[in-house]
C-alpha cells in the first residue's frame, strides 16, 4: 500500500498485524461508544459492513453487485447530518492511522527478529566479499563514502506534531505488549494506557488552525533528530563497524561517518517570502543550540560513568593544567573581590547601609553543624542588594576540581568549586557588585544582566544540593576533571547562543566556548585513547565512542542548512546593481556578455555592491541573505541551491553575490569571514533544462576561474541537483524518468572530461509522481558511474516521520542508504545492453510526453475539470506548510506547485500524474512489434525495471470506481467524457504494464502490498464517498466553516489511508 515502507521488503507477520489492528480497533470503538453513543456506533458499523461487502464483491469479480452496494453506501452517506458526517470521517481517519501504526510496528519487529536481514550492512558486505571484492578495497570504499540525507519542509506532512507524538506512544505500547514476560496485571495496565491515548487522540483537534512558520518547520526537523536520529546514528554506526570488522578485519574508524544530515528548513526561500535572512540566521543558531544541549546531556552521563583514576600521562597532564588554570582564576577573583569590597566600603560609607550582600557566617549550615567558617564545606550564599548588580561572570564557573595524581601527597587533595552549589574552601565567594545606575549605556546594562544570570548569585540554590561536598569524595578521577571542563565550555557555548538568539551583547572569549566539532572532539578522543591504553577498551567503546560518533556525524549544527532561491531573483538583483552603477540592464544582456561581466568581477578584488545602494525590498532581502551566509559560513551552512537553473551565468551570478558579501563582511569585521564559501549547486528541473544540463556544466568548467575555484575551495567536487517534481509535472512521470537518467549520464561525463568529481543531489518527493519510491531500488537504478561513493538526497514531509520517526526504522533506513550506495559504487547498475533500447525509450518517451501534455496543457477543458473533480482549491486550508501553493499568482497548471498537483489527484484515487501517458507510450511501441524487446529490457535493465515497477505500484493504488464517483457527483456533464477518457487511459496503462512484466494481476510480485491495500479499503472508500458529499455541499455553501472542517478531516483520512500525500 505504501510508498514509504517498501524499502523494507520483508513480509510482515499478518497474524500479529491483524491481532494488533483488532485490538486497537476494539479499544477505539469503546472510546467512541462512550463519546458518541450506541446510535452513532450502529451507523458506523453499518457503513463499514457495506464498504467491506462491496470490496469483497469487487475482489471476487462480481462487479454489478459491488456497484449496487457502493450506490447504497453513497446514498446513506448523503443522508447524514453534518455532525454525523464529521464524526464518521474522524473515526475512520483514526482507524486508518492506527492501522498504519500497527503496520510500522510489525515491520520493525520483523526486521529486529531477522538473523539474515536483506540489504543490511552484514548482508551486503558478505555478498561483496563472496563476490570477489578484496577486503581492503571494500574497507577503503566504505570509509570514503559520503551520503547526505537532506530533510526538507515540503508541505506533505498531514498530521499535527501533537498527534505524531501520540502515535509514537501507541507504537511504544504495542512494542511493550509483545513482551512474553508480561503478566496479567501489567497487560491490563497497558490496555488502560492505550485507552487513555486513544481517548486523548479523539479529543484532540486534528486540524492545524494556523500555518506553521519556517521556524516551526525547522523545530519539527530538529525534533526528529532529538527523538530518533540521536539514538539511531550510534546504533547504525556500531552495526556498520561490526560488519566491517567481521568481513574485512578492521572496524570503522571512530570519526568516520558515511552518512550525514542536511536541512532545507529555514533555508528554502524559493517561492516562500516567509523565509527571510533573519529566519535563516535564527534557525542556524537554534540548530547549534540544540546540538550543544544534546552534547551537554551526554557529557553529564559520561562524567558519571568514567569514575576511574587510571589514565594516560597525557590525560593526567591535561587534568592538572585544567585545575591549575582554575586555581589561578580563583586566586585572581579572590584578589579582585577583596579590592572591590574595599572600594564599595569607601564609596558607600557615608550613605545609609545597603542590604547585606551575604548571610552571616554559618547561616546556610544545618543547625547541628559547627559554625567554623574556616573549616566548613558548605558554600556561602550571596544575596544581592536591591541597588547592586554583580559584575564578575567568572564566579559562575562550575565543577572546578583539583585532581590528585597518584604521585601527589593525599593529604594535599582538596576541592575548590564556585557557584552551582559546590564547596568554597577559600571563603571568598562574595561577588563584585556595582551600584545600579552607574551603567552609562543600555548595552552595559544588558551586559550586567547577562553577567548576573551567570554569577553564583544568579544560580538557583536547589542546584547546590545536586553536587556532592568535598568530604564525601575520597578522590577525583581525571576523566571527570577533563569532562567537567568540556561541560563548562558547552554550558558557555549554549549561553552564548542564547544571547545571540536574543540579540543581546555577547563578549565571550573564543577559548571559553566550542565553535567547531574538532575542538569538542579533541578532549573526547584524548579520553578514548587514555581508556584504550589503560586497558579499559570496553569502557571506551561504550557511551564515549557513541558520543564521539555523534560529534563526527552531527558536528556543532546537527544538520547544515542549505539555502535555495530561484535563479530569476539573482538576475533581478544583478539587474538592480548594474543599473545603479550605470552599466546597463543585466537582464537584457546575452549569455556571453553576462559570463564576461561575471568572470571579470569574480577575478577582481574590490566589492561590486556600493554600501549606499538603494534597492527594492525583494533585492535587499536577497542581499541580506548573502550577508548572513557570509557571517555564518560553511561551518553552519551547506550548499546554495539555484532552482530553475538553465545557464552557466546562473551559477556565476550566485558566486559573485557570495564573494561580494564576504568581502563586505570581512571589511567590517577586520578579519576573514568564518568558514569557507558555500557550494553553489544548480538545480535542473524542467525537461528543457535537464536536456541542457551537461552543456551548462561543460561551459562552467571550461571557465578557468570556475575550474580553479572548484579545485581549490571544494576539493575538486562539483555538485549538481536534479529535480523530480517539476519535470514530472512538466512532461509526465515516464518522460521525466528518462530525461533525468540521460541528464545524469551527461553531467557525469562532463565532469569526467574536466577531471572533476561529481556529486548528484536528488530532489525526490515522497509520492512516485515526484520521484519517490523505495530508496534501495532508486539508487540501484541510477546510471553507471553517477554514484561513486557520494550522494545527496532529499527526504520530504511525511517521509521524514515515516522513515526516521522511530529509532529502529531510522537505523534500517540508514543501512539501506549505505548499502545501496556501496553496491552502486562497487558494482554499478547495468547500462542498456543495446543502442536499440535507448531508441525505444526515446520513442516511448515522445509518445508519452505528447499524450500527457495534450491532456494537461493543450486541452482547454482540463483545467476546469481538474478544479471540479478534485479538492485542489481547498488544500490551501490545511495549514501544513509555510509556503504558498503557487509560485506566482495564477490559476494555471504551470505555476501550481508539484505537491498540490499530485496531492489533489491522490485524494480522488486517480493518481493521474504518475501514469498519464505511460499506457499510450507502451501501447505505441508494442503495436510496432517490440513487445519482446520491452520484456527483455524489463528483465535486464535495472532502470527500466524500476520505472515499470513503480508505475505498477501506483496503478495498484488507483481506484477507478472511486474516481468515477467523483466525476458523477462533482463534474459538470459537459466535462464528464474527459474523465471517462482518463479512466480508459488508466486501463490501457494497466494492460500494457501487465503485458511487459508478465504478471497476471497488479502488484503480483508484492503480495504483502496487495494485502495491505485490501485491508484499508473498508475504511478508505467510505471516507472518499464522504469527501464527495461534503464537497458537493461546500460548493453550494462556501462560507460554511463546519463543512470546510469536515472536508479537511476527510483529506487527512484519505492521506492516512494512502500513506502519502503529495
Amino acid at each position: 500500500m505504501t510508498d514509504i515502507t517498501d524499502d523494507i521488503a520483508e513480509e510482515i507477520s499478518f497474524q500479529g498485524f491483524e491481532d494488533d489492528c483488532r485490538l486497537l480497533g476494539n479499544l477505539l470503538n469503546d472510546v467512541l461508544q462512550r463519546e458518541l453513543g450506541p446510535e452513532f456506533m450502529e451507523k458506523l458499523e453499518r457503513t463499514r459492513v457495506l464498504a467491506q461487502s462491496a470490496c469483497n464483491m469487487r475482489m471476487a469479480g462480481i462487479e454489478d453487485t459491488a456497484e449496487l452496494l457502493e450506490k447504497q453506501l453513497a446514498a446513506e452517506l448523503s443522508k447524514m447530518t453534518l455532525e454525523e458526517a464529521l464524526s464518521l470521517a474522524r473515526a475512520f481517519s483514526h482507524y486508518l492511522n492506527l492501522t498504519g501504526i500497527a503496520e510500522t510496528h510489525h515491520r520493525v519487529t520483523k526486521a529486529r527478529g531477522s538473523t539474515n536481514l536483506s540489504k543490511s550492512c552484514d548482508d551486503v558486505l558478505n555478498q561483496l566479499v563472496q563476490g570477489g571484492i578484496s577486503p581492503a578495497d571494500l574497507y577503503d570504499t566504505v570509509c570514503k563514502q559520503e551520503v547526505e540525507i537532506v530533510l526538507t519542509a515540503h508541505p506533505t506532512q498531514i498530521n499535527r506534531r501533537t498527534l505524531q507524538y501520540k502515535h509514537i506512544k501507541i507504537a511504544h505500547l504495542l512494542e511493550y505488549n509483545d513482551r512474553p514476560d508480561l503478566g496479567h496485571e501489567d497487560r491490563e495496565m497497558l490496555i488502560e494506557d492505550l485507552v487513555r491515548e486513544l481517548a486523548s487522540i479523539w479529543q484532540t483537534d486534528e486540524l492545524r488552525r494556523h500555518k506553521p512558520t519556517p521556524v516551526d518547520e525547522a523545530r519539527a526537523g530538529l525534533n526528529i533528530v532529538e527523538q530518533s536520529l540521536w539514538r539511531a546514528v550510534p546504533h547504525y554506526l556500531r552495526r556498520l563497524s561490526n560488519a566491517l570488522k567481521k568481513h574485512t578485519g578492521k572496524p570503522l574508524p571512530l570519526t568516520c561517518t558515511p552518512i550525514k544530515f542536511g536541512s532545507w528548513m529555514g533555508g528554502d526561500r524559493d517561492g516562500n517570502p516567509n523565509v527571510t535572512a533573519k529566519v535563516t540566521r535564527d534557525v542556524s543558531l537554534l540548530s547549534r543550540w540544540m546540538a550543544v544541549d544534546l552534547y551537554l546531556r551526554e557529557v553529564d552521563n559520561l562524567r558519571f560513568e568514567l569514575s576511574m583514576n587510571q589514565c594516560s600521562a597525557k590525560l593526567s597532564r591535561l587534568a592538572r593544567e585544567i585545575l591549575e588554570k582554575v586555581k589561578t582564576l580563583d586566586d585572581w577573583h579572590e584578589t579582585r573581590s577583596q579590592q572591590s569590597s574595599l572600594g564599595q566600603f569607601k564609596n558607600y560609607s557615608n550613605h545609609a547601609p545597603p542590604l547585606p550582600t551575604q548571610l552571616p557566617a554559618g547561616a546556610d549550615m544545618p543547625s547541628c553543624a559547627e559554625h567554623n567558617d574556616m573549616k566548613t564545606h558548605y558554600p556561602r550564599l550571596d544575596v544581592p542588594g536591591t541597588e547592586f548588580m554583580p559584575m564578575n561572570r567568572q564566579q559562575g564557573r562550575q565543577d572546578s576540581l583539583i585532581f590528585k595524581e597518584s604521585s601527589l601527597d593525599t593529604s594535599k587533595l582538596s576541592i575548590k568549586t564556585h557557584g552551582n552549589g559546590n564547596a568554597n574552601n577559600s571563603g571568598n565567594g562574595q561577588s563584585v557588585v556595582t551600584p545600579r545606575g552607574t551603567s552609562s549605556t543600555s548595552s552595559q546594562l544588558l551586559l550586567q544582566r547577562r553577567q548576573f544570570a551567570e554569577s553564583q548569585i544568579g544560580r538557583t540554590s536547589f542546584q547546590k544540593l545536586l553536587e556532592p561536598s568535598s568530604s564525601q569524595i575520597p578522590g577525583i578521577a581525571p576523566y571527570r576533571v577533563v569532562l567537567g571542563d568540556v561541560k563548562e565550555k558547552l554550558s558557555k557555548s549554549r549561553r552564548r547562543l542564547e544571547l545571540l538568539l536574543e540579540d543581546l551583547p555577547c563578549e565571550y572569549d573564543s577559548w571559553d566556548y566550542y565553535e567547531t566539532s574538532e575542538q569538542l572532539l579533541e578532549p573526547l578522543l584524548l579520553c578514548y585513547d587514555s581508556l584504550q591504553c589503560s586497558g579499559s577498551g570496553i569502557l571506551a567503546d561504550g557511551r564515549l565512542a557513541d558520543l564521539i560518533r555523534r560529534v563526527a556525524t552531527f558536528g556543532m549544527v546537527l544538520m547544515k542548512l542549505d539555502l535555495r532561491q530561484e535563479s530569476g531573483r539573482h538576475s533581478e538583483t544583478l539587474d538592480a546593481i548594474t543599473k545603479y552603477l550605470d552599466m546597463g540592464a543585466y537582464s537584457e544582456w546575452d549569455e556571453d556578455k553576462k559570463l564576461e561581466f561575471l568572470t571579470r568581477e569574480l577575478k577582481g578584488k574590490r566589492p561590486l555592491v556600493p554600501p549606499t545602494i538603494e534597492v527594492t525590498p525583494d533585492v535587499k532581502e536577497l542581499l541580506d541573505t548573502f550577508r548572513v551566509a557570509a557571517e555564518l559560513g560553511n561551518d553552519s551552512l551547506g550548499a546554495y541551491v539555484i532552482s530553475m537553473a538553465s545557464n552557466a551565468s546562473d551559477v556565476l551570478a550566485v558566486e559573485l553575490l557570495q564573494k561580494d558579501a564576504r568581502l563586505a563582511v570581512a571589511g567590517e569585521l577586520g578579519r576573514p569571514c568564518p568558514g569557507g564559501t558555500l557550494r553553489v549547486v544548480p538545480l535542473f528541473e524542467t525537461v528543457k533544462d535537464l536536456r541542457q544540463a551537461g552543456s551548462v556544466i561543460r561551459k562552467l568548467l571550461s571557465i578557468d576561474w570556475y575550474h580553479d575555484h572548484i579545485v581549490k575551495n571544494h576539493n575538486g567536487h562539483q555538485e549538481v541537483m536534479v529535480g523530480y517534481s517539476d519535470s514530472g509535472k512538466d512532461a509526465g512521470r515516464f518522460t521525466a524518468a528518462w530525461e533525468l537518467y540521460k541528464a545524469q549520464e551527461d553531467v557525469t561525463a562532463a565532469c569526467n572530461e574536466y577531471g572533476i568529481k561529481i556529486t548528484l543531489f536528488h530532489g525526490r518527493g515522497g509520492s512516485i509522481g515526484r520521484g519517490g519510491g523505495p530508496t534501495h531500488l532508486a539508487i540501484q537504478s541510477q546510471p553507471p558511474g553517477s554514484v561513486m561513493g557520494t550522494l545527496r538526497s532529499t527526504e520530504q514531509g511525511e517521509m521524514v516521520q515515516a522513515k526516521f520517526g522511530l529509532p529502529q526504522m531510522a537505523v534500517r533506513q540508514l543501512e539501506i542508504y549505505t548499502t545501496a550506495v556501496l553496491l552502486a559504487t562497487i558494482r554499478p547498475p547495468q547500462p542498456p545492453k543495446e543502442e536499440k533500447w535507448r531508441k525505444l525509450m526515446d520513442e516511448i518517451s515522445k509518445i508519452s510526453s505528447t499524450t500527457y501534455r495534450n491532456t494537461v496543457y493543450e486541452n482547454p477543458e482540463f483545467l476546469a475539470y481538474f478544479h471540479e473533480a478534485t479538492p485542489q482549491a481547498e488544500l490551501g486550508c490545511l495549514n501544513i506548510g509555510s509556503r504558498p501553493t503557487r509560485r506566482k499568482v495564477s490559476t494555471g497548471i504551470g505555476h501550481l506547485r508539484a505537491i498540490p498537483w499530485i496531492f489533489a489527484w491522490t485524494q480522488t484515487r486517480l493518481i493521474l500524474p504518475a501514469w498519464l501517458g505511460v499506457g499510450a507510450g507502451l501501447k505505441g511501441i508494442c503495436e510496432k512489434g517490440h513487445t519482446e524487446d520491452l520484456r527483455a529490457m524489463y528483465k535486464e535493465w535495472p532502470f527500466f525495471q524500476s520505472t515499470i515497477d513503480l508505475i505498477e505500484m501506483v496503478l495498484g493504488k488507483a481506484d477507478i470506481p472511486i474516481a468515477k464517483h467523483y466525476d458523477e457527483v462533482l463534474v459538470s456533464e459537459s466535462r464528464q467524457e474527459l474523465g471517462a477518457e482518463l479512466r480508459r487511459e488508466l486501463l490501457t496503462a494497466e494492460e500494457f504494464v501487465l503485458l511487459i512484466t508478465g504478471h497476471e494481476k497488479l502488484s503480483e510480485n508484492n503480495r504483502s502490498l496487495r494485502k495491505l491495500i485490501e485491508s484499508r479499503l473498508p475504511y478508505l472508500n467510505p471516507i472518499n464517498m464522504l469527501q464527495v458529499e461534503i464537497l458537493k455541499r461546500l460548493r453550494r455553501d462556501d462560507d460554511n466553516n463546519k463543512l470546510r472542517d469536515a472536508l479537511l478531516i476527510t483529506i487527512n483520512g484519505i492521506a492516512a489511508g494512502m500513506r502519502n500525500t503529495g
